[in-house]
């Protein structure tokens, strides 16, 4: 049955991913064994770090795990633009689609002018990406939604970044820590969306734009408080591309959180 013709009720989740900072922690002992985990659960792509990505390369190449986008270091979309194409040439020949901007450091930030500065940046960056055939997302955090002239700082950035070389790679946790709906993020920008960062957090944790949080808030999609289903509608329609699964930090062993969330994800429709 074709997608557009299964009931809204009964579409689920078809193929996620996992963000590999989960597993920094344990990925580095045995990353075949990890790797192999991962694929058995039923996650199908990976979201790989610059830092891990020689250290795991031989070790995935053995799954089927699909390496669909690489966090790189936020200096070569910024200050280090010059040893951006070099890196980009390698992220090319690794297969990748899209390459991240991950963050940006507490010092680093600032009110409109610092955002606008930074989506010109981000312009020549993406330029230099879609020259090599990758497509650039900047992953958010909670700062970007604190308010600026009646929108958010990220309504700025997204205004001064040019949509055909700069994407978001939305974290719905993020958007939530500052007290905003990530469906309605979805909404508002859109196609711009083509990554997904499904992660939760847990009850009783305020409003904020920072990410000064205790490991104990992050949960495992199954226990946090953020409602998916209307956040999956609402990347439905948006035309996500890819979801990735991400935890900060884990109460145990992160492949038992991964192996949570997973499972959570196969009984929502949307």
């Amino acid at each position: 049955m074709a997608a557009s013709a299964i009931p809204a009720h009964a579409r689920k989740l078809q193929t996620v991913g996992v963000q590999l900072y989960t597993l920094r922690r344990v990925l580095p002992k045995d990353p075949l064994e990890i790797l192999r985990a991962v694929e058995k659960m039923g996650y199908r792509e990976v979201e790989v770090t610059q830092d891990d990505m020689e250290k795991i390369w031989p070790s995935l190449k053995q799954t089927s795990l699909r390496p669909v986008s690489l966090h790189m270091a936020t200096d070569l979309f910024t200050k280090e633009q010059a040893k951006l194409p070099a890196a980009l040439q390698i992220a090319k020949q690794h297969g990748f689609e899209y390459v991240v901007c991950p963050w940006i450091e507490p010092k680093d930030r600032g009110g409109i002018d610092v955002m606008r500065r930074l989506g010109d940046s981000l312009n020549k960056a993406g330029e230099m990406c879609r020259k090599a055939g990758l497509r650039l997302c900047y992953h958010n955090h909670a700062f970007e939604f604190a308010p600026a002239e009646r929108r958010t700082l990220l309504d700025v950035l997204m205004d001064a970044a040019d949509p055909k070389l700069v994407s978001l790679e939305l974290d719905i946790m993020w958007a939530r820590v500052a007290g905003v709906d990530p469906a309605a993020v979805l909404v508002r920008f859109g196609s711009r969306i083509p990554l997904v960062h499904l992660k939760s957090i847990a009850r009783g944790f305020g409003r904020r734009f920072d990410e000064n949080l205790p490991s104990k808030a992050f949960q495992d999609l199954a226990h946090g408080v953020i409602d998916l289903v209307p956040v999956l509608k609402a990347a439905a329609q948006a035309g996500v591309k890819h979801y990735f699964v991400e935890q900060d930090e884990t109460p145990g062993n992160p492949i038992d959180s991964l192996r949570a969330s997973y499972q959570h994800l196969q009984t929502l429709d949307f």
